[in-house]
């Protein structure tokens, strides 16, 4: 029986690795690659840029002049005979006009679709960020499921050992039934637990696949080396300074109001008249009657014409109107985001700073107590001191501890993926 009970300390304290068999095969995804991947290939990312390259093509289109016009025109003909030269006005014209906007109206269309050109590149770099965010969000969740079903595998290969070292007992009279129905049980509902984290890890996965650009059944396991050191954070005021000049979806709002005030300056500017320059020709041909004679001169047409600004109340004031409240209405929406950003800020930090503080609190206190815990129950249990169940139950707790410890754990890494995202930075610490 004492050789037994060997079997069983060793095997608590010996180091198993818990994947499964068929998934060493696979091929392991570090953080980093994930991320390459994902922006190189995500369909999301690249609309948004797509987006910001047309967009980057307007300015200078609004701000060339509109296309100068050609007229050919034939005047004063003769309806008795259609000659050309019968009458001294008969004459083929040629000409060409151009319009130029009073002064200022391109170059106000030139800032407002820069600015808008600039909100589209800051959409790219918000969209970035939060595929970033994403991916980290779910390795990281990758991550912990993975530890967590080693952690089942090893402990149900445990059960197991607890299972025969009961039914041996049991055998020759030195132990009771309900210990082996108690292992039992456990193991049972290990392979419950392992069933849920399967579900989850494979919903998750999927979830990473699509965001890199896979299929989203493209199987893979994640790295499991990983830096266990969490630092601390700089202070909320300190992130916050820094998302206000770091976070694209301010600077996205910041410059829609700037294409919003150009907008307004241009309607302002409709109370004055836009010009039209031309320039026609007239070819004629016949003789001047006597006594002057000679061939008859050509004619030279020039023409100013202005666009006379009617109605100013109820069209032009009412565009004045329509785009003042636009400018308020992006001031609002930068108001809007800029208490979203501190939000996201101050509930990222929070979150960080609780798993920090439980992680910490698994690594240096409640794991190696409950190690040692199951320890002494071992001893105990040696010399008949405490009964089977209460073995198994410290054993049971120092599992869903070491679980709590690897979601802790990935739970601090994801606030940080959601700080940077929310700060615009990479680095948030001290």
């Amino acid at each position: 029986m004492k050789t037994l009970i060997v079997v069983l300390a060793v095997l608590i304290y010996c180091e198993h690795v818990g994947a499964d068999a068929t998934a060493v095969s696979l091929d392991k995804l570090g953080l980093e690659n994930a991320l390459a991947m994902a922006v190189a290939d995500n369909p999301g990312l690249a609309q948004m840029q797509a987006r910001f390259d047309a967009m980057s093509e307007i300015p200078s289109q609004v701000g060339t002049l509109p296309d100068p016009t050609l007229s050919i025109n034939a005047a004063n003909f003769p309806t008795d005979s259609f000659r050309v030269g019968q009458e001294a006005m008969t004459q083929i014209q040629m000409g060409i006009s151009q319009k130029f906007p009073f002064p200022g109206k391109l170059n106000l269309r030139v800032q407002a679709s820069t600015y808008e050109a600039h909100a589209a590149h800051n959409d790219v770099n918000e969209t970035r960020l939060r595929l970033i965010r994403d991916v980290r969000t779910s390795w990281w969740a990758l991550h912990y499921l993975g530890q967590a079903l080693n952690i089942v595998a090893k402990n149900q290969e445990l059960l197991r050992q607890f299972v025969q070292i009961t039914q041996v007992k049991y055998g020759v009279g030195d132990g009771m039934q309900q210990d082996v129905l108690l292992a039992q049980l456990e193991l049972s509902k290990l392979l419950n637990s392992k069933i849920r984290l399967v579900g989850f890890r494979r919903a998750e996965a999927a979830r990473l696949n699509a965001l890199i650009n896979r299929p989203a059944n493209t199987p893979f396991l994640v790295e499991t080396t990983v830096n266990k050191i969490l630092p601390a954070l700089d202070t909320e005021m300190a992130l916050y300074a820094r998302a206000l000049e770091s976070r694209p979806e301010l600077s996205r709002v910041r410059n829609r109001i700037r294409a919003a005030e150009s907008r307004l300056d241009l309607a302002k500017k409709d109370y004055y008249p836009d010009f039209t320059l031309g320039a026609q020709y007239g070819f004629r041909q016949g003789e001047n009657p006597l006594p002057r004679g000679g061939s008859r001169a050509d004619f030279l047409s020039l023409k100013l014409s202005v666009n006379l600004p009617l109605y100013p109340k109820r069209k032009r004031a009412s565009a004045v109107s329509q785009r003042s409240s636009e400018v308020r209405l992006e001031q609002f929406a930068l108001q809007d985001a800029l208490g979203s950003v501190q939000v996201e800020i101050t509930q990222a930090v929070a979150e960080y700073t609780q798993a920090r503080e439980e992680f910490s609190l698994f690594d240096t206190g409640i794991i190696p107590q409950s190690q040692q815990t199951v320890q002494a129950m071992l001893a105990a249990y040696q010399v008949n001191e405490v009964d089977f169940l209460n073995l198994v139950r410290s054993q049971i707790n120092l599992f869903n501890f070491e679980t709590q410890y690897w979601r802790a754990f990935s739970a601090a890494n994801q606030a940080l993926a959601r700080l940077r995202a929310a700060v615009g930075e990479e680095n948030i610490y001290e």
